[in-house]
């Protein structure tokens, strides 16, 4: 099994996300993310899915999504010519003085930010890629993890070349 990040621009119509996604649950394909957003023409959505598979489930997956009426264009963002990036909020629960100082000591490391103070726990927000994100949670396994939102991946190629111009 592995992982392949595609990128989709659609019609930015209602139910598109909703179609995208039935595919994939009709055809009993596995999601990990799926992130999506308006781009700069409001016309369409950049849908960014990370899928779990072998080579044949993802060259399927790939087909069956193009073949979608609202799917203007899909293409494979590959590790080594893309940008990915995910955002997580991680509420912590802190007893002390101590614990916040330490917590306050491990955001630093990861360049993160303490987004909201309250008297017994922080809200941590992180943004990297999914490797950061998760050594990240892993460092906070020594405190009480009350809360964590993940956004999913969000990703484009690098350079211009590969930009799709829609009319």
């Amino acid at each position: 099994m592995q992982s392949k990040v595609f990128q989709l621009l659609v019609d930015n119509t209602s139910g598109v996300l909703s179609r995208i996604s039935g595919l994939f649950s009709r055809r009993g394909y596995n999601i990990e993310s799926i992130t999506a957003g308006t781009t700069s023409d409001p016309r369409y959505t950049r849908i960014t899915i990370v899928a779990t598979g072998d080579d044949e489930i993802l060259e399927q997956i790939e087909k069956q999504v193009r073949k979608l009426t609202d799917v203007r264009s899909i293409k494979e963002l590959r590790p080594d010519s893309s940008v990915y990036r995910e955002l997580a909020m991680v509420k912590v629960e802190i007893d002390n003085a101590d614990q916040r100082v330490q917590v306050a000591s491990i955001v630093d490391m990861f360049r993160a930010k303490v987004i909201d103070v309250a008297d017994e726990s922080l809200i941590i927000e992180i943004v990297g890629n999914t490797q950061k994100v998760d050594a990240f949670i892993r460092m906070m396994q020594g405190y009480k993890i009350l809360e964590i939102a993940r956004t999913g991946i969000a990703g484009l190629t690098r350079g211009k070349d590969e930009v799709v111009v829609l009319s």
